[in-house]
Protein backbone atom coordinates (compact mmCIF):
# COMPACT_ATOMS: atom_id res chain seq x y z
CA UNK A 1 0.00 0.00 0.00
CA UNK A 2 3.04 2.34 0.04
CA UNK A 3 5.45 3.55 -2.64
CA UNK A 4 8.81 5.24 -2.18
CA UNK A 5 8.78 8.48 -4.19
CA UNK A 6 12.09 10.12 -3.22
CA UNK A 7 15.36 9.52 -1.37
CA UNK A 8 17.93 12.22 -0.57
CA UNK A 9 20.93 12.84 1.63
CA UNK A 10 19.84 14.72 4.73
CA UNK A 11 22.52 16.33 6.92
CA UNK A 12 21.34 17.25 10.42
CA UNK A 13 22.83 18.59 13.63
CA UNK A 14 23.16 14.99 14.87
CA UNK A 15 24.27 13.00 11.82
CA UNK A 16 24.08 12.58 8.05
CA UNK A 17 20.78 10.77 7.59
CA UNK A 18 19.01 9.59 4.45
CA UNK A 19 15.52 10.99 4.04
CA UNK A 20 13.03 8.75 2.27
CA UNK A 21 9.55 9.89 1.23
CA UNK A 22 6.65 7.47 0.86
CA UNK A 23 3.04 7.76 -0.24
CA UNK A 24 0.36 5.25 0.60
CA UNK A 25 -3.32 4.53 1.06
CA UNK A 26 -4.89 2.85 4.06
CA UNK A 27 -8.05 1.21 2.70
CA UNK A 28 -9.62 1.23 6.17
CA UNK A 29 -9.63 5.05 6.17
CA UNK A 30 -11.29 5.37 2.74
CA UNK A 31 -8.63 7.92 1.83
CA UNK A 32 -9.09 10.02 -1.33
CA UNK A 33 -5.54 11.38 -1.27
CA UNK A 34 -2.40 9.42 -0.38
CA UNK A 35 -0.88 9.90 3.03
CA UNK A 36 2.72 11.11 3.05
CA UNK A 37 5.25 9.49 5.36
CA UNK A 38 8.93 10.30 5.86
CA UNK A 39 11.67 7.99 7.06
CA UNK A 40 14.96 9.34 8.40
CA UNK A 41 17.43 6.49 8.16
CA UNK A 42 20.97 6.18 9.51
CA UNK A 43 23.53 3.40 9.15
CA UNK A 44 23.22 -0.27 8.28
CA UNK A 45 19.82 -1.40 9.53
CA UNK A 46 20.48 -5.10 8.96
CA UNK A 47 23.88 -5.61 10.64
CA UNK A 48 22.79 -4.14 13.99
CA UNK A 49 19.57 -3.88 15.98
CA UNK A 50 18.58 -0.33 15.05
CA UNK A 51 16.74 2.18 17.20
CA UNK A 52 13.34 3.03 15.71
CA UNK A 53 10.74 5.65 16.50
CA UNK A 54 7.32 6.16 14.93
CA UNK A 55 6.69 9.87 15.46
CA UNK A 56 3.31 11.50 14.88
CA UNK A 57 3.41 14.95 13.31
CA UNK A 58 3.02 17.78 15.83
CA UNK A 59 3.31 21.19 14.21
CA UNK A 60 2.90 23.05 17.50
CA UNK A 61 5.61 21.02 19.21
CA UNK A 62 8.00 19.97 16.45
CA UNK A 63 8.04 23.35 14.67
CA UNK A 64 7.18 25.94 17.34
CA UNK A 65 8.58 24.05 20.36
CA UNK A 66 5.32 24.25 22.31
CA UNK A 67 5.60 23.40 26.00
CA UNK A 68 2.07 21.98 26.04
CA UNK A 69 3.37 18.56 24.93
CA UNK A 70 6.55 16.48 24.88
CA UNK A 71 6.62 15.88 21.10
CA UNK A 72 9.52 18.19 20.20
CA UNK A 73 11.80 16.79 22.89
CA UNK A 74 10.87 13.20 22.03
CA UNK A 75 11.75 13.80 18.37
CA UNK A 76 15.12 15.26 19.31
CA UNK A 77 15.70 12.43 21.78
CA UNK A 78 15.16 9.96 18.93
CA UNK A 79 17.55 11.82 16.61
CA UNK A 80 20.28 11.95 19.25
CA UNK A 81 19.75 8.33 20.34
CA UNK A 82 20.02 7.04 16.77
CA UNK A 83 23.09 9.16 16.06
CA UNK A 84 24.90 7.84 19.15
CA UNK A 85 23.85 4.24 18.41
CA UNK A 86 24.95 4.52 14.79
CA UNK A 87 21.87 3.02 13.16
CA UNK A 88 18.15 3.56 13.22
CA UNK A 89 15.10 5.09 11.64
CA UNK A 90 12.42 7.63 12.46
CA UNK A 91 9.12 7.22 10.63
CA UNK A 92 7.41 10.62 10.64
CA UNK A 93 3.72 10.16 9.91
CA UNK A 94 1.16 12.91 9.32
CA UNK A 95 -1.54 12.21 11.91
CA UNK A 96 -1.59 15.55 13.74
CA UNK A 97 -3.44 15.77 17.03
CA UNK A 98 -3.88 12.00 17.36
CA UNK A 99 -5.42 12.06 13.91
CA UNK A 100 -7.94 14.93 14.21
CA UNK A 101 -5.79 17.50 12.39
CA UNK A 102 -4.16 20.77 13.38
CA UNK A 103 -7.25 23.00 13.50
CA UNK A 104 -9.25 20.54 15.55
CA UNK A 105 -6.28 20.12 17.88
CA UNK A 106 -6.25 23.87 18.47
CA UNK A 107 -9.99 23.78 19.18
CA UNK A 108 -9.25 21.04 21.68
CA UNK A 109 -6.59 23.29 23.22
CA UNK A 110 -9.28 25.93 23.75
CA UNK A 111 -11.33 23.43 25.74
CA UNK A 112 -8.25 22.40 27.69
CA UNK A 113 -7.74 26.05 28.63
CA UNK A 114 -11.25 25.87 30.10
CA UNK A 115 -10.35 22.88 32.27
CA UNK A 116 -10.84 19.72 30.20
CA UNK A 117 -8.02 17.24 29.75
CA UNK A 118 -6.81 16.18 26.31
CA UNK A 119 -9.14 13.17 26.11
CA UNK A 120 -12.21 15.02 27.42
CA UNK A 121 -11.59 17.80 24.88
CA UNK A 122 -11.46 15.37 21.94
CA UNK A 123 -14.70 13.72 23.05
CA UNK A 124 -16.39 17.09 23.55
CA UNK A 125 -15.60 17.93 19.91
CA UNK A 126 -17.09 14.65 18.75
CA UNK A 127 -13.81 12.88 18.01
CA UNK A 128 -12.57 9.51 19.21
CA UNK A 129 -9.87 9.57 21.86
CA UNK A 130 -7.24 8.54 19.29
CA UNK A 131 -7.86 8.31 15.52
CA UNK A 132 -4.35 7.24 14.60
CA UNK A 133 -3.62 4.03 12.75
CA UNK A 134 -0.07 2.72 12.47
CA UNK A 135 -0.50 0.36 9.52
CA UNK A 136 1.30 2.59 7.03
CA UNK A 137 4.22 3.45 9.37
CA UNK A 138 4.71 -0.28 10.01
CA UNK A 139 4.69 -0.88 6.25
CA UNK A 140 7.52 1.64 5.96
CA UNK A 141 9.48 -0.35 8.54
CA UNK A 142 8.80 -3.51 6.56
CA UNK A 143 9.93 -1.77 3.35
CA UNK A 144 13.21 -0.98 5.15
CA UNK A 145 13.60 -4.75 5.75
CA UNK A 146 13.56 -4.36 9.51
CA UNK A 147 13.14 -7.62 11.39
CA UNK A 148 14.38 -6.80 14.91
CA UNK A 149 14.45 -3.34 16.44
CA UNK A 150 14.79 -1.31 19.61
CA UNK A 151 11.57 0.70 19.72
CA UNK A 152 11.69 4.16 21.27
CA UNK A 153 8.17 4.74 22.57
CA UNK A 154 5.95 4.94 25.63
CA UNK A 155 2.81 4.18 23.60
CA UNK A 156 1.46 0.62 23.94
CA UNK A 157 -0.55 1.03 20.71
CA UNK A 158 2.66 1.52 18.73
CA UNK A 159 4.20 -1.53 20.39
CA UNK A 160 1.18 -3.65 19.45
CA UNK A 161 1.17 -2.38 15.85
CA UNK A 162 4.86 -3.14 15.32
CA UNK A 163 4.50 -6.63 16.74
CA UNK A 164 1.38 -7.25 14.63
CA UNK A 165 3.50 -6.37 11.60
CA UNK A 166 5.85 -9.24 12.35
CA UNK A 167 8.73 -7.08 13.61
CA UNK A 168 10.49 -8.23 16.77
CA UNK A 169 10.98 -5.64 19.50
CA UNK A 170 14.24 -6.68 21.14
CA UNK A 171 14.03 -3.80 23.59
CA UNK A 172 11.69 -0.92 24.34
CA UNK A 173 13.50 2.34 24.98
CA UNK A 174 11.79 4.91 27.14
CA UNK A 175 10.66 8.10 25.41
CA UNK A 176 10.57 9.99 28.70
CA UNK A 177 11.83 13.57 28.44
CA UNK A 178 11.93 16.37 31.02
CA UNK A 179 8.48 17.74 31.78
CA UNK A 180 7.35 21.25 32.67
CA UNK A 181 4.30 22.79 34.37
CA UNK A 182 2.59 23.46 31.03
CA UNK A 183 2.46 19.78 30.02
CA UNK A 184 2.17 18.10 33.44
CA UNK A 185 -1.55 17.31 33.09
CA UNK A 186 -1.08 16.18 29.48
CA UNK A 187 1.62 13.68 30.50
CA UNK A 188 -0.41 12.49 33.47
CA UNK A 189 -3.47 11.93 31.25
CA UNK A 190 -1.43 9.85 28.81
CA UNK A 191 -0.20 7.63 31.63
CA UNK A 192 -3.45 7.29 33.58
CA UNK A 193 -6.04 7.17 30.78
CA UNK A 194 -4.12 5.90 27.75
CA UNK A 195 -1.79 3.50 29.53
CA UNK A 196 1.42 5.12 28.31
CA UNK A 197 4.54 3.65 29.87
CA UNK A 198 7.10 5.71 31.73
CA UNK A 199 10.30 5.58 33.76
CA UNK A 200 11.91 2.61 32.05
CA UNK A 201 15.00 1.08 33.64
CA UNK A 202 17.99 3.33 33.30
CA UNK A 203 20.64 2.58 30.65
CA UNK A 204 22.80 4.48 28.19
CA UNK A 205 19.60 5.87 26.77
CA UNK A 206 18.77 7.32 30.17
CA UNK A 207 22.04 9.23 30.05
CA UNK A 208 20.80 10.97 26.91
CA UNK A 209 17.69 12.12 28.74
CA UNK A 210 19.94 13.41 31.54
CA UNK A 211 21.95 15.48 29.06
CA UNK A 212 18.72 16.89 27.68
CA UNK A 213 17.71 17.96 31.20
CA UNK A 214 21.05 19.71 31.63
CA UNK A 215 20.71 21.37 28.23
CA UNK A 216 17.27 22.63 29.22
CA UNK A 217 18.62 24.00 32.47
CA UNK A 218 16.74 21.54 34.69
CA UNK A 219 18.30 20.11 37.83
Amino acid sequence: MINKVAEVGFPTYWAEFRLLAYEGFDHRKQMKKPETLLALVLGDLERTVPIVRIHSQCTTGDVFHSLRCDCHDQLHLALESIALHGSGAIVYEHQEGRGIGLIEKLRAYELQDEGLDTIEANLELGHPVDLRDYSLPVEVLQALNLRSIQLLTNNPEKIAAVRAGGIKIVKRLSADVPGNPHCARYLSTKRLKLGHLSNAAGDAHGAIAHRMRCRNGAK
